[in-house]
Formats: C-alpha cells, sequence, structure tokens
C-alpha cells in the first residue's frame, strides 16, 4: 500500500518534470495495480508449490530493486515499465505473506490477531505513504524521487527481517508440482486486457473497434481458463480413482470395466499438470467461499471509486491543495486501525453476517453522505463521518475475509485462496471506478452551459452507494447462519491436505448437517 499511495502525490511533480502527456501519467498509474492484480493467482499458486517464504524475499528484493530504478529514471517510458515490474513483486509479496500467515498460526485467537495486525498495514500504509511523498516532494531537491529511494530502504528492511523472522519453508504435501504454464497464461492475459479495457474505456470510447476487440478476446481467454482448470480438475481426480483401484489390487478386468485402462484419456491425464485453480474451491462451505468473493467485489467497488471521487472532489471542485486533502482522509487510518484491532479481538466471539454487514453498510453510508453533500457547510458536517465510516466496508471486510477464505481453503491452498480474494478486490477498484466514471461523465454532459458541476460528483456517489447496498443485502442472503471467522481456541487435529474441513467449517456444520 505504501508503495503505492505516493503516486497520486507526486504525480503531477512528476507530469511537469517529464512535460508527460496526461494518458501517459495515467499509465504511471496504472502499472503497479495493472501488473500485480493480473498477477496475483499465478504468484499465490507458486508461491504455495516452491515455498511462500522464498516468494515473500523474491517479491521484497523485485520491489526493492525496481523502486531503486523509479528513482533513477530519466523518461515516462521507462517509468511506467519499473512500475509495472514493482507491481510483479506486491503480488508476490502479498499472496506468499498470507500464506505464511495461514499456515504458521493455526485457527485460534493468535491467528485472529495476526491477520489483523497483517490487514492494520493498510490504513497505515496508506497515509504513510501519502505523507511521506508530500513531504518528500515539496521540501527535499530530488522531489518526487526521494520518495522511491524511502521506499527501497522500507523494503530492504523487509527482506532482511522476512529473512531473519520467518520459519524455513517446509515441503510442499501437495502430490504433484507441476505447474499450469498454459492456464498461468490464459488468465494473465485475460485479465490484463479486462482491466486495460475498464481503464480506457470511458477514455478512448466503448465504440472504440479495439476496445471491444480486447474486451471480447479478454473475456474469451477467461473462459477458456475456466473450461482448461475443469479439464484439469477432472484429470486429477482421474489419477486419483486409478491409483485407488491400482492400488486395491483389482483385476485388469475390473479396471477395464471401470473404464480406467487402455482409453486416450488416461494416457493423456497421466501427462497433464494439476490446475492453477481447482474449481471446486469456489463451492466450499457450501458456496459461501463465492459470496465471500462477489463481497469482496462489490464493497471494493463502493469503497474505491469513493475514495476516488473523494479525492477529485476535495481538489478539483473544492480546490484543495494535495497535503490539505490528505490532513482531511487522516481519520480513515485510525478508523482502519481500530476496525482491524476489533476483527482480531472480536473475530472468535461475533458472526460472520455482523462484521460484514457493518462494513458494507458503513461504506454505503459514506457514499450517501457525499451523495446529498452540500460544498457550502463545514467538513465536519458531511467529510468527516463519511471519511470515518468509508473504511469500515474495507477493513472489516478485509479482515474478516481474509480469515474466513483461510479457515475454508486447505494448508497447500493458502496462498491461492488470498491471490483469489485479492484478485477480486483489484477487480472490484477497476470496476467501480468505471462504472461511475461513466455516470459521472453522461452527468456531466447533460449539464447546461455554467451550471454547478456538483450534480455531477452526486450522481458518481450514488452509484457507489448501489455497489455498497448491493453488498449488504447479499451478505443478508449469503451469510445467515455462519459461525465466527475466527476461533477462540487453537485447534488440536487441523484438517489434513487430503480432505475438506468437517466439524472445522466456517458454518459450524458437518458435511453431513
Amino acid at each position: 500500500i505504501g508503495n503505492n499511495t505516493p503516486i497520486a502525490i507526486t504525480l503531477p511533480t512528476i507530469g511537469q518534470e517529464f512535460n508527460a502527456d496526461p494518458s501517459l501519467l495515467q499509465w504511471f498509474v496504472a502499472a503497479y495495480p495493472l501488473s500485480s492484480g493480473c498477477l496475483l493467482l499465478v504468484c499465490g499458486r507458486l508461491a504455495d508449490l516452491y515455498g511462500r517464504k522464498k516468494a515473500y524475499l523474491l517479491g521484497t528484493l523485485m520491489t526493492a530493486a525496481f523502486s531503486l530504478g523509479v528513482g533513477f529514471a530519466n523518461n515516462i517510458t521507462t517509468l511506467i515499465i519499473l512500475r509495472a515490474m514493482q507491481g510483479i513483486g506486491a503480488a508476490t509479496t502479498v499472496t506468499a505473506s498470507l500464506g505464511i500467515l495461514a499456515t504458521s498460526f493455526p485457527p485460534s485467537r493468535t491467528r485472529s490477531l495476526a491477520f489483523a495486525t497483517f490487514n492494520a498495514g493498510a490504513p497505515i500504509g496508506a497515509v504513510f505513504g501519502s505523507a511521506v511523498g508530500g513531504v518528500l516532494t515539496e521540501k527535499t531537491a530530488p522531489t518526487w524521487r526521494s520518495v522511491f529511494y524511502v521506499f527501497t530502504g522500507i523494503n530492504v528492511i523487509c527482506m532482511l527481517g522476512g529473512m531473519l523472522s520467518i520459519d524455513k519453508d517446509v515441503s510442499n504435501t501437495a502430490e504433484e508440482k507441476k505447474v499450469d504454464w498454459l492456464g498461468a497464461f490464459l488468465i494473465t492475459a485475460g485479465l490484463v486486457l479486462i482491466l486495460f479495457v475498464l481503464g480506457e474505456g470511458e477514455t478512448k470510447g466503448w465504440a472504440t473497434g479495439y476496445i471491444i476487440a480486447l474486451l471480447v478476446i479478454g473475456v474469451l481467454l477467461v473462459c477458456i481458463f475456466v473450461y482448461w482448470q475443469w479439464f484439469l480438475e477432472q484429470a486429477v481426480n482421474r489419477r486419483h480413482a486409478k491409483a485407488e483401484v491400482v492400488s486395491s489390487d483389482e483385476s485388469q478386468e475390473t479396471e477395464r470395466e471401470k473404464g480406467l485402462v487402455g482409453r486416450l484419456v488416461d494416457r493423456w491425464c497421466n501427462k497433464l499438470p494439476p490446475p492453477v485453480m481447482k474449481l471446486s474451491i469456489w463451492a466450499r462451505a457450501n458456496g459461501r467461499f463465492s459470496a465471500v468473493m462477489v463481497m469482496a467485489v462489490l464493497d471494493c467497488s463502493a469503497f474505491f471509486a469513493w475514495t476516488f471521487w473523494v479525492q477529485l472532489y476535495y481538489q478539483d471542485y473544492t480546490h484543495l491543495k494535495p497535503l490539505e486533502v490528505v490532513v482531511r482522509l487522516l481519520p480513515m487510518s485510525v478508523t482502519g486501525v481500530l476496525c482491524t484491532a476489533f476483527v482480531g479481538l472480536m473475530a472468535a466471539y461475533i458472526p460472520m453476517i455482523v462484521i460484514s454487514l457493518a462494513g458494507t453498510l458503513g461504506t454505503a453510508g459514506a457514499c450517501i453522505l457525499f451523495a446529498v453533500i452540500n460544498p457550502k457547510t463545514t467538513y465536519w458536517a458531511f467529510g468527516f463521518p463519511a471519511t470515518v465510516l468509508s473504511v469500515f466496508g474495507a477493513d472489516l471486510i478485509f479482515a474478516a475475509g481474509s480469515l474466513y477464505i483461510a479457515k475454508i481453503a486447505l494448508p497447500h491452498e493458502q496462498s491461492l485462496a488470498a491471490a483469489l480474494f485479492q484478485t477480486m478486490v483489484q477487480l472490484g477498484t477497476s470496476l467501480g471506478v468505471t462504472i461511475s466514471t461513466v455516470v459521472f461523465d453522461r452527468v456531466s454532459l447533460s449539464l447546461a452551459q455554467g451550471e454547478d458541476n456538483i450534480r455531477a460528483y452526486r450522481a458518481a456517489q450514488w452509484t457507489t452507494t448501489a455497489f455498497g447496498l448491493a453488498a449488504s443485502l447479499l451478505v443478508l442472503v449469503a451469510f445467515r447462519g455462519v459461525g465466527v471467522p475466527g476461533d477462540l481456541k487453537q485447534k488440536s487435529d487441523p484438517p489434513k491436505d487430503e480432505e475438506e474441513p468437517r466439524t472445522s467449517s466456517p458454518d459450524g456444520k458437518t458435511e453431513e448437517d
């Protein structure tokens, strides 16, 4: 978070130094979340297979190296490329970190506190990054370059701390360590194209030929990926069934009757790798794994779009300076830390539906306040309460959702499950900003010449409100009867990799129930 938030503060200075076109500056901003968001699944899978500590150290090293490179860049194209490479390091670090937490801390109150501490880094990092970015850009001779020098040092410290404090990787319990590179390519390319279109569609025009073509290709690649993952999972299941037949010493004739010998599909299934993502993971806990993912998309669409339009409102409509905007958004960090601490302490006592509903309604409430804001009133009437409420969704849902999916996922899937959750967050970020931008532009075009543009800002915030309320409705429908996301005591007999969690399922029911 801290690597990304200073960009908004440093962007005007970078644009002036390189005399850069606004479209190129937009790519400088988008390169980092685009590369990190599209590679989360692949990085999560590789971390699960080859070692989460190795992945964490490699990720922090990459982030540090390319941060330093950004500081020495002499043109905008180099900046964009290096920011994209930084994003790869971030994707590797985040997925490995969540996997390390899930495996190092068995289900217990300690795990809840560990995840809460990790999640508290988001609000703290956001404020720290913005503050450092503003101060160093204005007060130091290298201006914006100082920001990247500082974060190079911070990433080196994180890498050294990981080397000393993270336990050595244990052997992966997954039976097969082949990598589905075709699946990795399909999902990465598909997400890159979709996120690119979401970012460029409104600027270039949704009817533009290449925008339509890239969107169709991106969706097609994702659909092919889903089918390919289903096919690979069937192949893995077939291999397991075949192994059970052989181990049971059944006759060759019995195997032929079962269709497990002499068929072309058997020859192929022995050569195919396991999938990057088992589709069956989406059905875990009676489909509530999927519900958590959709909730993350909807709430992040609301929260990040709200943040985007609030900053534009303060800077472009009320004409505040960047540091004045930072000061007005400071309560977000305090509320964020309190929310994550609350989840860490109370996750074993309060049901998932209560925590999630408080989060989604909090974000929706912040959106409503800015949808009805009166620009002539004081900041304390609308701005302050909205700033406090806004992070309820981001931090309560991120903390509780991370705990919940860690509880559902098997030990060798922890980084992958975390990667899926983070991918949904990235998708929600792009989706919310894109749709609300479409609404803003359409309302702006309908305004009479000289008419106050506040109506367009309000319309954009009503759009974010719709996302927040949709997330609240999903929570009410999907999480009824679900237990707490955390655990009070450590489980004495954690589930094995080969089995789905039974008595320790998040809704407190066995499979037979």
